[in-house]
């Protein structure tokens, strides 16, 4: 929950982890109907372990036992079992539109078309590498260096507005969030994380080289001799460490000051000799810009030097390796495979590729998020459900309303500009009030990587024409379907989409305690990340600025150390330890999350006739209230998985997003009757919210 990306294409075709897969147990056909879990689910229980020795083992046990990782993923979560019914819904969604051949509208003609070009394996298959000649070529056409920004800024729109070299796209003004400005970022790798190319281990330098071999396969497949793409690996990785060494690290980037560098066009070139600002802005279709935010000044000032120190060959060798990295997944399979090999099972663990449909209606959803949510909407989300999932945002926004108030340690006037940002919170719920129009976006039945590239085009090109022009305030970030939720801190507004707000994640079957253990702590969570170490630097109206006394940011700092200061002590995977300065964000959201959802909770029952509340299933309700949160976190994780999430993830591990937030908590201490000293039961509590 709460990070914000925007999917590039390789993203999407590339199966994500935290995306579902079919258990091998189940067949592999598409559904009609949800299969339904329940929101607190006994049998994933272990009630052979004390809740006050291991509470995840507790809650989860069960769970974790009977739901192995499956081949095609590198993780396997309750999350992921409900996007992988969700996927299958869509899938039985998508396959018939395609199949139908008339009364589709518009809309529908463009999924099923879409979808069904994806699914014709033998056509992308016969065309082979042929989608790779117009970029190959348009890059070995350059004569000179001074020909990069033109090549450049059609790379980005057309395949990754990210992957090469830097990032360009659109977003608020951090000083005037009414506005949308240009940002260039830093950008560029092929590994996930800078610290891949500058760790000096020795499991760094063995994913380093075989990253290397990989790049060398890749420049083989296109017909360079076995001598030529050593040199052509060895240039990449040159280049690659040279911009990683100049990037911001994640935790630094966890600080919206340290990303916040506005300049004009004049400022922008002077960071830049030698690269032509003017003509990239041209070709990218937007040359009236004035405005930047430069991200990673830094960053900029050592791609211009890697201009300055490399040849045209060197460049052009880059450029050629991330067209193969962005384009693999939409190729054959001479392409598509070393790329899953490599980022998928040597990265991730993970066995093997995630069979067709999925990868298909992950992509639609990906690029044709809003039209296909359409169709999931109308099927999946009620207006009832979305009524009830309304009510309880409003219960638990009223809780830190309280909880504000109660602050012994916040002044008035801090408690003032606090409420006065958690009013102006605005609540989306299910889905976007204006559907997305693709109309622009040309969709072919018989061209699937051509439709994978207008698609990426579409939306570059969606993000760049948003600069200068009004803020749309009711855009999503996410597609309906999405088993997540965030909360923007520029736009101040949470967001849960339709597809999270389904059992078990949200289950109006099920009796209120373990519902608003699960979803009240999910959307305590998304509100508390208002007032995490990052949210809380942004005022009621998205803009980044200091609405705290020194005394009462000193008071949060001092609290958010106690969380980093406990997560730090957790262990990953081998002698990993959690980063807890950069989950420290997600850390505080969850604690928050769960208070909020509990005081919510003991609203709604004293809304309820007063009468003693039953135990069910052997548990009381202030038990089941916290199996409810525990329960969503169940998960089974790869080593190899663990070891990339824990660099790069700015969530903790499930067991200490429960373990961790519940030691913090009296409440649960005295659900479970946990005596002193037992490792549920902390001497040293944490509290921020």
């Amino acid at each position: 929950m709460h990070q914000l990306t925007r999917l590039a294409l390789a993203g999407a075709l590339a199966c994500s982890a935290a995306f579902a897969a079919a258990q091998t147990t189940e067949p592999d056909r598409p559904a009609t109907t949800f299969p339904y879990t329940p929101g607190l689910d006994v049998s994933a229980m272990d009630k052979s372990a004390d809740p006050c020795v291991d509470f995840y083992q507790y809650a989860c046990g069960g769970w974790m036992k009977n739901n192995p990782v499956p081949s095609d993923q590198a993780r396997w979560s309750v999350y992921s079992k409900l996007a992988q019914d969700n996927q299958r819904y869509l899938w039985g969604i998508l396959d018939g539109l395609a199949k139908q051949k008339e009364g589709r509208n518009a809309t529908q003609q463009k999924i099923g078309d879409y979808f069904g070009a994806c699914m014709d394996e033998g056509a992308i298959a016969k065309r082979g590498a042929e989608p790779l000649a117009p970029f190959l070529t348009q890059i070995d056409s350059m004569a000179s260096i001074r020909e990069l920004p033109r090549v450049l800024a059609g790379l980005q729109l057309a395949l990754s507005s990210e992957d090469f070299f830097f990032g360009f796209s659109s977003n608020q003004d951090f000083g005037d969030s009414t506005r949308v400005i240009a940002f260039a970022s830093g950008g560029g790798l092929g590994l996930p994380d800078r610290d891949y190319y500058l760790k000096t281990d020795a499991r760094s330098k063995e994913i380093r080289a075989k990253y290397e071999a990989h790049v060398r396969t890749m420049f083989g497949l296109i017909g360079e001799s076995e001598a030529s793409a050593k040199r052509s690996a060895a240039t990449v990785m040159r280049l690659e460490t040279a911009l990683a060494q100049a990037s911001l690290t994640r935790v630094d980037k966890r600080d919206p000051y340290k990303l916040f560098h506005k300049t004009d066009l004049k400022g922008l070139q002077a960071m830049t000799p030698g690269f032509d600002w003017k003509s990239y802005l041209a070709a990218a279709g937007q040359p009236g810009i004035k405005t930047f935010n430069v991200t990673e000044p830094k960053f900029m000032k050592a791609f211009s030097k890697q201009l300055r120190a490399n040849d045209l060959v060197a460049v052009k060798t880059y450029l050629r390796w991330h067209v193969l990295k962005s384009l693999s997944p939409a190729l054959a399979p001479q392409f598509d495979q070393p790329h899953f090999a490599f980022f998928s099972q040597t990265l991730r663990g993970v066995e093997k590729q995630p069979p067709r449909w999925k990868r298909c209606v992950q992509l639609v959803d990906a690029q044709l998020g809003e039209a296909l949510g359409q169709e999931f909407v109308s099927r999946a989300f009620s207006p009832e459900l979305k009524a009830k999932s309304l009510h309880m945002t409003r219960q638990v926004e009223e809780a830190m309303a309280k909880d504000i108030e109660s602050l012994d340690w916040m002044s008035p006037d801090t408690k003032k500009r606090a409420r006065e940002k958690l009013d102006a919170i605005v609540n989306k719920i299910g889905y976007p009030d204006t559907w997305r129009d693709y109309s622009a976006f040309e969709v072919r039945p018989d061209d699937f990587t051509g439709n994978a590239i207008r698609g990426t085009q579409f939306e570059n090109r969606r993000q760049l024409a948003k600069i200068g022009k009004p803020l749309d305030r009711s855009e999503w970030l996410m597609t309906p379907p999405t088993v997540n939720a965030y909360f923007n801190p520029q736009m101040n507004d949470i967001n849960f989409p339709a597809g999270v707000l389904q059992p078990p994640l949200f289950d109006p079957k099920m009796d209120d305690a373990p519902g608003y253990g699960n979803t009240g702590g999910t959307i305590g969570h998304e509100l508390t990340h208002a007032f995490d170490d990052e949210g809380r630097q942004f005022d009621a109206r998205g803009n980044l600025k200091d609405w705290w006394t020194k005394k009462d940011a000193k008071e949060f700092t001092d609290r958010a150390q106690c969380i980093v200061d406990q997560y730090a002590g957790y262990t990953v995977v081998d002698d990993i330890k959690i980063n807890s300065k950069l989950t420290l964000g997600e850390d505080v959201a969850d604690l928050g999350g769960v208070i909020l959802g509990w005081m919510a909770w003991k609203t709604q029952m004293a809304s309820m006739p007063q009468q003693a509340q039953p135990a069910r299933d052997g548990l009381t309700p202030e038990q089941r209230f916290f199996v409810g949160y525990a329960q969503w976190a169940c998960e089974n994780d790869r080593p190899e998985n663990l070891r990339v999430t824990a660099m790069t993830d700015p969530h903790s591990p499930g067991k200490y997003r429960v373990n961790g937030v519940v030691i913090n908590m009296p409440e649960f201490e005295k659900a479970f009757a946990c005596k002193p000293g037992q490792p549920m039961a902390a001497l040293k509590r944490c509290r921020v919210w």
